[in-house]
């Protein structure tokens, strides 16, 4: 009977310690399974552009967007930074930088119609430029949570 009593007490506690994690994705690459979250401490969704233009990476919140190539078409992905298996983000801490390991997979077909795999680039945050990169050439501005 006190277990019957106690059952949507420990539900509760079950349900909202699993809600305050990280969501985590785990996913295959050639290099062997890796963990992904979109949850991050600062606003990587948007659009990136290269020297003001065209090719542009674009992440929405949801954990999905486009990527472009050089000459070639944007094209639908999902993507997600590493992380560990608790959904803590992977990062080498520089001077006044911080770097990351972007993880994308396109969602529609190639011309080739082969299957897509996880590809890895390099997202950098600049702290003094309030800049974020990926691959040292697509850019995005953002505003430091301390200055609001």
């Amino acid at each position: 009977m006190k277990f019957k009593k106690l059952l949507p007490i420990l539900f509760l506690l079950f349900f909202l310690n699993g809600s305050s994690q990280n969501s985590v994705t785990k996913i295959e690459t050639k290099s062997g399974i890796h963990y992904i979250t979109t949850d991050f401490d600062y606003p990587v969704t948007g659009t990136y552009l290269f020297e003001g233009a065209e090719p542009t990476v674009e992440l929405n919140a949801s954990g999905t967007g486009f990527y472009q190539l050089h000459e070639q078409p944007k094209r639908a992905v999902i993507w997600g930074f590493e992380c560990t298996e608790t959904g803590e983000p992977k990062f080498i801490k520089g001077y006044n930088s911080s770097e990351y390991i972007l993880w994308y997979q396109y969602t529609t077909p190639s011309d080739a119609d082969e299957v897509e795999s996880w590809t890895a680039v390099e997202f950098t945050i600049h702290f003094n430029s309030l800049k974020m990169y990926i691959q040292g050439e697509r850019i995005k501005s953002y505003v430091d949570k301390s200055e609001k």
